[in-house]
């Protein structure tokens, strides 16, 4: 997908990039709501501690299903 949209983005280490190449709502509400439903209790919200832990939960998601956008992450 990265290719596909021009690259250039941190998808790979930066939630904020990961959601917004999956076309999500990156916004740090969409980020508070989107911990909330996956689970993720680490740090403040909008931390580097809860980007990095909603990161490895969203990579987890996509990975549970065949790497694709469930579409539980969907609003």
């Amino acid at each position: 997908m990265a290719e596909i949209d021009g690259g250039g983005v941190n998808w790979r280490t930066s939630i904020v990039d990961l959601l917004k190449l999956l076309k999500l709502d990156s916004s740090l509400e969409a980020r508070k709501e989107l911990a909330d439903e996956l689970g993720v209790h680490a740090g403040e919200a909008g931390s580097a501690e809860q980007n990095i832990a909603l990161h490895k939960a969203v990579m987890k998601k996509l990975a549970e299903n065949g790497g694709q956008v469930p579409d539980s992450l969907y609003a």
